[in-house]
């Protein structure tokens, strides 16, 4: 199994920017902050889900926090998408959206700031370092195994891939690749980690311009409005388009090996827990 300190780094890692999102929320300490919360939350999760009352209270606090996170983290990556994209129609219009962006930015970080206050991150680090003492990954699930069922629940190898499925795979592979990292190192964990990582930049990348443009039509209105918007939807669509060709890929690749490996008997101290997952 994977070595004791592994788990131990992500206790300590998500305190570090606990501490630096408190004091600055720029996009990389938020984005820090999002990240480490949700590789925590997976860990007790998928891999000790027979939480205790400190860990239950613990990840209820880093709920809060990750989802005020995560609207100021949609927003960057918003920005970032909107900085990238190169269009001579309707400068003003871009400006305007630009502007748009970064003023909603600011009412989230604000409020981001106000969640974490004094009294709760001192209830966060003394219930993170509770955790870290108590969790014993060496007792738990094998990790590998417990990442190739998570793929189980989503993947439906005949069903058309549409939005909401690329929604569930986006969500479940990220959670799988995080649980799958905490395995022994072997070939079958590093193919594994590395399609999952795949699958996540493709979905990501076409979430990321769905949400712009989904942003951009409720602020400058439907693609007969607006050229900007049009061109965001034309960018969208390709992106869907990309994200749909990797996951099929998967599909007929990765998705047989993980059926056939979950067919083969396992050790009983390697039995993943059939409970479904917490909302993402």
């Amino acid at each position: 199994m994977a070595k004791a300190s592994q788990h131990r780094t992500i206790f300590d890692k998500l305190e570090a920017d606990l501490m630096k999102v408190s004091l600055k929320q720029l996009p990389e300490n938020v984005h820090g902050f999002r990240t480490g919360t949700r590789r925590l939350q997976t860990l007790l999760q998928e891999l000790a889900p027979e939480s205790d009352r400190n860990q239950k209270k613990l990840l209820k606090l880093l709920s809060r926090a990750r989802k005020r996170a995560g609207k100021v983290r949609d927003l960057d990556v918003q920005l970032a998408a909107l900085r990238r994209l190169k269009i001579s129609q309707e400068p003003r219009r871009k400006t305007q959206l630009m502007r748009s962006l970064i003023e909603l930015r600011a009412r989230h970080e604000k409020k981001l700031g106000k969640a974490l206050d004094r009294v709760t991150i001192r209830e966060i680090r003394k219930r993170l370092k509770r955790a870290a003492e108590d969790f014993n990954l060496e007792r738990k699930r094998d990790p590998l195994a417990v990442a190739r069922k998570m793929l189980e629940r989503v993947d439906q190898p005949d069903a058309p891939l549409t939005e909401p499925s690329l929604h569930r795979y986006r969500i479940l592979g990220k959670r799988a690749r995080y649980v799958a990292e905490f395995a022994p190192k072997s070939a079958d964990a590093t193919q594994f980690i590395a399609a999952l990582k795949r699958m996540q930049d493709a979905l990501g990348d076409w979430h990321d311009w769905l949400m712009l443009t989904q942003t951009a039509r409720e602020q400058l209105g439907d693609v007969r409005e607006s050229s900007l918007v049009a061109e965001l939807h034309n960018v969208t669509g390709a992106k869907f388009r990309h994200a749909v060709a990797v996951l099929s890929h998967l599909r007929t690749t990765l998705m047989p090996i993980v059926a056939a490996s979950s067919r083969a008997p396992a050790r009983a101290s390697a039995k993943p827990d059939e409970a479904a997952i917490a909302a993402a």
